[in-house]
């Protein structure tokens, strides 16, 4: 399971992977004993840091506007978040109608008039005035209001938008132009002269986001091919250290760079790699391999490794990387690396940078319920590990050749202290920023300017991650470039500062597993990205076998079920709502402790990959442990205000015996949620599982029973849901029922209790949808694709939260749907307990049959758009992921569970058409909205009766007690489970009010104080 063979790791490979989500304070106490200097020494860089930092705000005062602009317009703001919007979004966006409607949005609500006069920039007034006249004309557009005054304000502002729209474009391309060096590899080349003349290096990164397709990443080849090129004619007869160089990202060289792909990706990624390298060596120029993402860290070591070791490259010693000091991996990086060097007798050229992907480091492990962060949760810390790494690489001269990127005054002086007379080393700074620090060593010390190069098209991605660093108020550049904000403050020496903390991790930003603060503990994930951490689970999943079959529970068997568990209400329900809860808790912590297990028995019998089992096993947890919280807050009794003399309250109880009817696409979350929820209300429960899950459910009811619930308060049946379901549903002494499954199964529970004598049973039923997703023009293709991939084709479409139904904009749909079947050729369908598998099979033959038929009827209503191509599977119940394009939704009519999608065109003036057409399916349960514009979102959400909707990002995997699921209408009757509104509909509520002055009087009011 998992891959053929264990990851094999050197003991500097070890040590890299030990330290990737090392405890903070340990990784930090040891990098302030590597990075300390003595109080000489720290005097010389404060001397340093201050001149620079003196001189850079003189020099910015005459550099020109855009500095001050950037710092009127920070991230603090509204307007500043306001402009980042735009320039992500506007010009991407083809059709004038949505760039006017986006314009609109961001800058009509904005207050353009606080930032008028206070600045001293000239272009920075000029360009306020500017934004708060579109402003003002723009803002009718934002009015719903229908009188003539309105709309001949709306006329003047459609009259106007045809000027206003070029403006504000060339605008943001003003502020692109910043930070992207030209537009081609020759543009930037011709540019860059002006800078050489001064002793400026380059080195050149061809944009573009990671590569979705093949044809993306033979696209980014050919650039950085054609790049070199042009590069080693420019450099003439300079060396790889003198003359310019180019940065490769591996992402952009093949769409499918992660872990999960390790095997191919080696085989793939590092011919290509090789070829390039080869070309630069040709050329005689550096090669550096740009840092991502933490996650892929260590494959990028791995193919380094086997590109830089090859025979074709002996001899050059301008093949390089980046390294991260934000990372906690960083010095082990650097070990490794030194070692590379010394096995293969050629020198690196290192990169030590910060990091650029702090914040989404942060989220992802908060969001993967990881045991701690890949970085530092302290800038001051990401500084001290800086100089830390820093000393390692200048310590080892015939390892390295060594380039500083940074900005920070501080930082650049402690390099320079540590660096002393030698010269062997560089400074790195980024196109558009810290040049005007860097314009007082140039002719001491070199430095290279980091160059992007691409159309603005292109430079999106990069750019947001620009304006994030210069816009946030504590970055070095925005403090800089504030005058109140004393040298000082600004060069504040972060080794002391964090030194003297008695808190190495930021108070504010918790461990994944407290970010529910002291009210729960988030559930555990699994790193699928770190080796040891796969080998680990390769060699416990592949000890676990399957349990033996379950016979299906007979009739009489059942009556015994149902008399034993109508007796247990007696008991269990008197049981304190705290040893209650405390049941669940203790269950949580079973489940996380038998993950393993879980996940071999929900891969084999559910059919489920590797990822979703993690998933599942975690949103089991979570229900666990929010449902536990909830009953002591839902169940406590309340004491309702009212007249004096009286005692009024308000208590929920028991209703008895909850009949839990789970499928099998979630056969162990929807399961445990089901379960618990009654559970904890102190209902006894009789818990029928999908009869294709069977073993998943008994595995969860036993760690149950070992949790503490009594065998009396909870049972399992099994059998198949017309036979064993429909007998628990029809019997009277079932006092509730809970149920997730299809529309139709619903409607017959539903009539089935509607015939049954005796009290009203209450139903709760979560049932599948008709999904949509609505994209128009302004969102990001890139972000969209990989969405729908991951709403449409995650656990085979088998999700009921799964995207259906795909409604494109048409300015765009093409490109959407090209780059979707270029995505859709990289999905791998096969055995789910490979991790290099996509898609696994379906349940069973019958929902096989279901889509082959489905498929065959589209083919003669719709148009195929792309089947995912299979080969080599093994025997079971397969379908490849495919994608219709309709003419209209009314060609569906019900839910179709499992990995087929259908796409739609529409035209923007027709949104309200789309609105229709999705609510006239009758179903509610999820919607995605893609767009960047604020009034079309809420425009949609206002107008759409569904259960759950996703703006900017996949429509699946819903967290419990954060986004509470569960649909309307044909979907469902509600509450949402994993909402605090759940607990309280498998309740009773009883009211009680007691007149106080029967015995005597009102003695509580006779006894009031005067005072």
């Amino acid at each position: 399971m998992i891959f053929a063979n264990p990851i094999k790791q050197t003991a500097l490979q070890a040590a890299i992977t030990h330290a990737y989500r090392a405890d903070e304070t340990t990784c930090v106490n040891n990098l302030l004993k590597q990075a300390a200097f003595s109080s000489v020494e720290m005097q010389r860089i404060h001397a340093t840091a201050a001149k620079l930092v003196d001189g850079t705000r003189e020099n910015r005062k005459k550099s020109g506007g855009l500095d001050a602009f950037l710092h009127q317009y920070d991230l603090s703001t509204e307007e500043g978040i306001a402009l980042m919007c735009l320039a992500e979004a506007l010009l991407r966006i083809p059709d004038s109608a949505t760039r006017d409607q986006l314009i609109s949005d961001k800058i009509s609500p904005a207050d353009w008039s606080k930032h008028l006069n206070t600045s001293d920039s000239l272009f920075v007034n000029a360009a306020t005035w500017s934004l708060l006249l579109t402003g003002k004309v723009l803002a009718p557009n934002l009015n719903p209001e229908k009188s003539l005054g309105a709309s001949l304000k709306r006329l003047f502002s459609r009259t106007s938008s045809a000027i206003i729209r070029p403006i504000v474009a060339q605008g943001m391309k003003i502020i692109g132009k910043q930070f992207v060096m030209g537009t081609t590899i020759n543009e930037a080349l011709k540019r860059a002269k002006k800078s050489e003349e001064l002793g400026y290096r380059y080195s050149y990164d061809m944009l573009g986001e990671s590569a979705k397709t093949r044809e993306d990443a033979e696209k980014y080849f050919n650039s950085y091919l054609n790049a070199i090129k042009a590069i080693g004619q420019a450099s003439a007869t300079l060396d790889p250290i003198h003359g310019p160089g180019i940065s490769v990202k591996l992402s952009a060289l093949h769409p499918r760079y992660e872990m999960a792909k390790r095997e191919r990706v080696l085989a793939e990624l590092a011919p290509s790699l090789l070829e390039l390298a080869t070309a630069a060596k040709a050329q005689n120029i550096g090669f550096t391999i740009d840092a991502e993402e933490a996650d892929r860290l260590e494959l990028s070591l791995e193919i380094i490794e086997k590109v830089f070791s090859d025979p074709a490259l002996n001899g050059w010693e301008g093949f390089g990387l980046a390294v991260q000091s934000y990372q906690k991996r960083a010095p082990f990086v650097i070990d490794w690396l030194a070692d590379l060097s010394k096995r293969y007798q050629r020198r690196l050229m290192v990169r030590l940078i910060k990091g650029a992907y702090w914040d989404t480091e942060i989220k992802l492990s908060q969001v993967l319920g990881l045991e701690n962060y890949p970085v530092f949760t302290r800038k001051n810390s990401t500084d001290v590990s800086f100089i830390a790494c820093a000393k390692k690489l200048l310590s080892q001269p015939e390892c390295f050749y060594p380039q500083f990127g940074s900005h920070n005054a501080f930082s650049v002086a402690a390099i320079l202290e540590m660096a002393g007379s030698r010269g062997d080393f560089e400074f790195q700074c980024l196109h558009g920023m810290g040049q005007t620090l860097y314009d007082q060593l140039i002719n001491t010390v070199p430095c290279r300017i980091y160059a992007p190069v691409g159309t603005h098209q292109d430079l999106l991605g990069y750019l947001v991650r620009r304006l994030l660093e210069n816009g946030a108020n504590t970055s070095f550049i925005n403090r800089l470039a504030d005058d109140t904000t004393s040298i000082d403050k600004i060069i504040d020496d972060p080794i002391a500062r964090i030194a003297n903390l008695q808190q190495k991790p930021h108070p504010h930003i918790p461990l994944p597993k407290n970010i529910y603060g002291t009210e729960r503990q988030n559930s555990a994930g699994v790193d699928l990205s770190n080796a040891q951490t796969l080998n680990q689970l390769k060699a416990g999943l592949e000890k676990i076998s399957l349990p033996q079959p379950i016979a299906d529970t007979t009739e009489k068997e059942l009556d015994q079920v149902l008399a034993k568990a109508f007796r247990a209400t007696n008991t269990w329900g008197k049981l304190a709502v705290e040893e209650r809860a405390a049941c669940l808790e203790r269950a949580a912590d079973l489940l996380e402790k038998n993950q393993t297990r879980l996940m071999a028995i929900i891969c084999r019998e559910g059919k489920k990959h590797l990822a979703d089992c993690v998933s599942e096993i975690r949103e089991a947890v979570d229900f666990c442990r929010y449902y536990a919280v909830r009953a002591r807050h839902d169940l406590t009794p309340q004491q309702l205000t009212g007249p004096t003399g009286e005692f009024n309250q308000l208590s929920l109880h028991p209703r008895g015996v909850i009949a839990c009817i789970s499928p099998w696409n979630f056969p162990l979350a929807i399961f445990i949620g089901q379960v618990v929820a009654a559970l904890v209300a102190g209902n006894t429960v009789i818990a029928k599982p999908a009869e294709q899950t069977p073993l998943v459910a008994a595995e969860a009811v036993r760690l149950l029973h070992e949790a503490g619930i009594p065998e009396d308060a909870l049972h399992l049946v099994t059998g198949r849901g017309e036979i064993v379901g429909a007998k628990l549903t029809a019997d009277a002494r079932i006092s509730g029922i809970m149920f997730t499954g299809s529309t139709e199964t619903a409607k017959i529970i539903q009539q089935t209790l509607t015939q049954r004598p005796g009290p009203l049973t209450p139903f709760i039923a979560e049932t599948g949808g008709l999904n949509t997703m609505i994209v128009d023009s302004s969102a990001l293709p890139e972000q969209v694709v990989s969405d729908v991939l991951s709403s449409a084709f995650n656990s085979a479409g088998q999700r009921c939260s799964a995207l259906r139904v795909l409604f494109v904009q048409e300015d765009i749909a093409s490109k959407l749907i090209e780059m979707l079947k270029g995505a859709m050729a990289e999905i791998v369908v096969g055995d789910p307990s490979l991790l290099a598998t996509d898609v696994g099979p379906v349940i069973d033959s019958d929902a096989l049959e279901m889509l082959q038929s489905h498929a065959e009827r589209m083919n003669k209503d719709a148009k195929l758009i792309y089947q995912v191509p299979t080969k080599n599977l093994p025997a079971d119940t397969f379908f490849a992921p495919c994608v219709f394009e309709l003419s209209d939704l009314s060609l569906l009519k019900r839910e179709v569970f499992g990995p087929i999608l259908h796409v739609i065109r529409y035209a923007a003036k027709d949104l309200d058409k789309v609105l229709e057409q999705i609510i006239n399916t009758g179903y509610g349960l999820t919607l995605g909205i893609h767009s960047r514009i604020d009034a079309t979102i809420d425009y949609i959400i206002q107008r759409m009766p569904v259960g759950n909707s996703y703006v900017n990002r996949n429509m699946i995997g819903a967290v419990v007690g954060v986004q509470p699921f569960g649909g309307e209408r044909l979907s469902g009757t509600g509450p949402k489970a994993g909402g605090p509104h759940y607990l309280p509909r498998l309740c009773v509520e009883r009211s009680t009010s007691v007149n106080t002055t029967a015995a005597g009087g009102n003695t509580s009011l006779v006894s009031l104080s005067e005072e």
